[in-house]
This record gives structure tokens, sequence and C-alpha cells, in this order.
């Protein structure tokens, strides 16, 4: 693959349709001078960006159906239930059990039944939100994820757009839908708000929004622990540019991006009262650094040991190796360094941990810019071949998201 054919040739217009006015007080897209009004401006730009990106949503949306409607029927022919699977089970039971009592105030030394190992912004908005709307707190966190979803698919169109243009875009939305564990994107998990945090940064750190970058940033590091990830995107990127010029604002971004992450984990070491309480209670839940040596176990466990591996796991390590692959693709044609930071920081947390297997491949699940090299490929593949690969991606998404949440009797 040519090092200059994925990146566009020339940078996109400062005011092209469906990119943000470098100047909210401009709304260039309705001819409207400079100064009507802030928020005027905001809002016809905000209209202007959501048409650009409305096919995406759509696309989104229709992948997102699918896949609901094969879970509907194969849980239907099994005497199951949708909605515990979507809203209650697994980690959205722990999320709900912090949004109704709290986390816990000392370590203990069971194993994997301290709370504290989840972040606090998503359990903490159900229960502020529930408080507003009808319903249970299982509801609200389900639909806190359904709308962050959009809002993530919103931001990966965004940033596909800025670089490459609509087209792939379109296709990198796509493919981020019809991921095989794409289902999670409708569960009361955190990936979905996670990912729309790490998107938007991602997006307001190439467009040069740097206080929008650092203060999304610094919220997904509330969100999940690879919040460090969008934090060293932010950061690293930012103190680089301060070497050509210096910027009160970068500055503030670069130190405002890993603040939410440093201060729950400072949170959690005073209420623990020890300095390492995070790691220690990640620890009693085997998650410890290893550089991956227990990746590389599980990984030739499942693909050469084992006879007869189960299905589920070796979708897990397909994702992982293919995940690698195109994070080298990503980086020979030279992409953005927010966003190879911010995958290869994932890509290092995911696969150098000691902790349980199953669940990687939902935690890559937000590394959406590994995608791009394969939505660059399908924008130059022919028509039928592109058609065969949206409509193939389309059905196995739809497959394996109901095959995890039925046959696979573990959490995600």
């Amino acid at each position: 693959m040519s090092s200059t054919a994925s990146r566009p040739t020339s940078p996109p217009p400062r005011n092209a349709p469906g990119a943000f006015p470098p100047n909210t007080n401009a709304n260039t897209s309705t001819g409207t001078r400079a100064g009507t009004g802030t928020g005027t401006g905001t809002l016809c730009a905000l209209r202007t960006h959501l048409r650009l990106a409305a096919p995406a949503l759509l696309a989104y949306a229709a992948v997102r159906l699918v896949g609901l409607l094969l879970l509907n029927q194969w849980a239907h022919h099994q005497h199951h239930g949708v909605w515990p699977i979507l809203a209650t089970k697994w980690d959205a039971d722990w999320y709900l059990g912090i949004a109704h009592h709290g986390y816990t105030h000392h370590l203990g030394t069971r194993y994997d039944a301290n709370n504290l190992a989840f972040f606090p912004l998503y359990p903490y908005l159900v229960k502020a939100v529930a408080v507003l709307t009808p319903g249970t707190r299982a509801t609200t966190g389900l639909a806190i994820s359904i709308v962050a979803s959009f809002l993530a698919a919103w931001g990966v169109f965004a940033v596909g757009h800025h670089l490459h243009g609509r087209r792939v875009a379109l296709l990198l939305t796509f493919l981020w839908a019809a991921l095989p564990v794409g289902l999670v994107q409708w569960m009361g998990y955190t990936e979905s708000l996670f990912t729309a945090f790490a998107a938007w940064s991602l997006y307001a750190v190439l467009t040069g929004r740097w206080l929008w970058a650092g203060t999304l940033a610094s919220l997904s590091g509330l969100t999940r622990p690879t919040g460090i990830a969008t934090a060293a995107a932010v950061t690293v990127t930012a103190l680089l540019s301060l070497r050509h010029r210096f910027s009160p604002r970068v500055l503030a971004a670069a130190a405002l991006a890993p603040a939410g992450w440093l201060a729950y984990l400072g949170w959690v070491g005073v209420r623990l009262g020890r300095w390492d309480g995070y790691f220690a209670v990640q620890r009693l839940w085997h998650n410890e650094w290893d550089g991956g040596l227990e990746t590389l176990r599980r990984v030739r466990e499942v693909l050469v040991q084992d006879s007869t591996p189960e299905l589920f796991l070796v979708t897990v390590t397909v994702t992982l190796l293919v995940s690698v692959v195109l994070y080298a693709l990503g980086a020979w044609d030279r992409q953005p360094l927010p966003l190879l930071v911010f995958t290869g920081v994932l890509l290092l947390i995911v696969l150098g941990s000691g902790g349980v297997y199953f669940p990687r491949a939902r935690f890559l699940l937000p590394g959406f810019p590994l995608l791009l090299p394969l939505a660059l490929h399908l924008s130059r593949a022919s028509p039928r071949f592109r058609a065969l690969a949206v409509t193939a991606a389309l059905l196995g998404s739809a497959y394996w998201s109901a095959y995890m949440a039925l046959v696979w009797p573990s959490a995600p």
C-alpha cells in the first residue's frame, strides 16, 4: 500500500460543507455575516455537520437494528428475554450497583468483587438522569448508551470526513458499527460513551480546538481505564506542537487531558488509604501488567494447542491479531499522530494486560482509527466488491453479536 495513497492530496477547505466553521461567530453555511451571535452560528454549524453525517448515522442505525432483530429472534427461540441481556447483565449489573449504592470503602480480599475497578462517570450519569426520567435506572442506562452510540458514530464520521472525505467516513462509521462485538454499543456498558468522548476529542485535536480536546479527553478518563489513551493522544500532540509556537490553550489542553483519569485514581487511593489503591483493586481482578505474556499464551492456546477452541475465543484472538496488523498499516500510511498515539496506547494496554482474555475484543471497540485502512481500501474497490463486503460485514456482525449474547456463557 502506498504511503501517500491514503492521505488527501490537500486539506479540506476551512469552510467546506460539513466542516465546522473556524469561528463559530461566522455562519458561512447560510451566508450570515460574522457577529450575528455565537449561539446562532454554532447551531447552524451543528445542523450543517449533522446533515452531512446523516447517511452515516442511518447506516449505523441499520446495522444495529439488523443485529437487534436477529438477537430478538434467536432469543425468542431459546426462551430468553432480550431486555436483561442489554440492560442488566454482567458489567451493566456492576454499574447499576454503583448507581444504587455507591462505591465500597474497603479493599477487601475477595477476587472479582471490588466495584472500585469501574470508573464513575457512567454510573453517576445514570443516577443523575434517572431522577429526571421515567422508568428504572436500567432503562436510563441503556438509553444513555444508545444516545452515546449515535454521538460516537457521529464523531467517528467527523474524524473520517476530516481526513479522507465523505465516502471513507461513511465506510468507517459502518465498519465501526459492524464489529463482531458491536452489540455492546447498545448495552448498559461504557464503550459507547467512551468512544463518543474519544472520537470528538481526536476530532478537536485534528481541527485545533485544544480546550475541547482536553476537556473531552478528561471526561473519557472518568469513563474507562483506557481513557489514558485519549489523554496521551491529546497531551503528546499538544506538547509537540508547543515546540513550534507557544500557546496557553495548547498548554492547558495538555494538562487537562489526563486530569479525569488521574483524579479517579487519586480518589481511590484516598478512599482506601494507600497510594496504589486502584492498582491493588485491579490485582484483585487479576489485571496486572505482564508485557503481553498472558496474551501470547492465550493466543497460542486458542490457535495451536486447543483442538476444539471456543468459537468466541477464536473471534477474540483473530480480532487482536488483525488489530495489530491494522495498526501497522495505519503507521505505514502515516496516520495523524493523535490517532496513532490513541490506538497505540489502547493496544498496549489491552495486549499487555495479564488479566481476563475474553473481553479484549470489547476493550478494543473504541479503537475506530484502526479501521481506517479497511475503509480506505473499500472506498477504492469496485462497487460490486464493496457491496459484497458490506453485506458480509452486516450479516457477520449480527450473527456474532447474537452468538456473544446467547451462546457464549460469560460477559462480552
